[in-house]
């Protein structure tokens, strides 16, 4: 009787794992008519977060990464366009940015960027998920962080 409870309880608690990992997600127009469907398998929770609409790039809205250098990136989640800002020290310049898929990909770089602080990545052809932007210095140290594509 204890095998048989035992494999009931299994049963149940992977049946409800895998109805949380697979979703169908609707996106719709401003008129309420469906514009895409997405069957979305092993999905990451939502963050709760939610992109909005950008009129203009304030102060507030820029998220930063703590550390001497100042770097700013928004937003986080991203729907199209991620704005990066980067206030460096001690002669330090950003010589290349990389953006990585999960599975260490490479996506895209951009280099030549010695003489700006300021990048927009596209990410309108990426599909949803999370990707890792790396900056690249001059001193050989680079940062990294987590950037989620809705």
């Amino acid at each position: 009787m204890k095998y048989y409870f035992t494999i009931l309880v299994l049963g149940f608690s992977l049946l409800s794992k895998a109805q949380n990992q697979t979703k169908i997600k609707f996106s719709y127009d401003n008129a309420g008519n469906q514009i895409s469907r997405t069957l979305c398998v092993n999905c990451l929770p939502e963050t709760g977060k939610q992109a909005k609409e950008i009129e203009a790039i304030v102060e507030d809205d820029l998220e930063n990464i703590p550390g001497e250098d100042m770097i700013s990136y928004y937003p986080n989640p991203v729907k199209e366009e991620l704005y990066l800002k980067w206030e460096l020290t001690d002669e330090n310049y950003v010589t290349s940015i990389q953006l990585f898929s999960l599975t260490g990909q490479v996506l895209k770089t951009f280099e030549g960027i010695k003489n700006t602080n300021t990048q927009n990545i596209l990410f309108q052809s990426y599909p949803s998920g999370v990707y890792i932007v790396l900056l690249n210095y001059k001193s050989g140290a680079p940062k990294s962080f987590k950037i989620i594509k809705q």
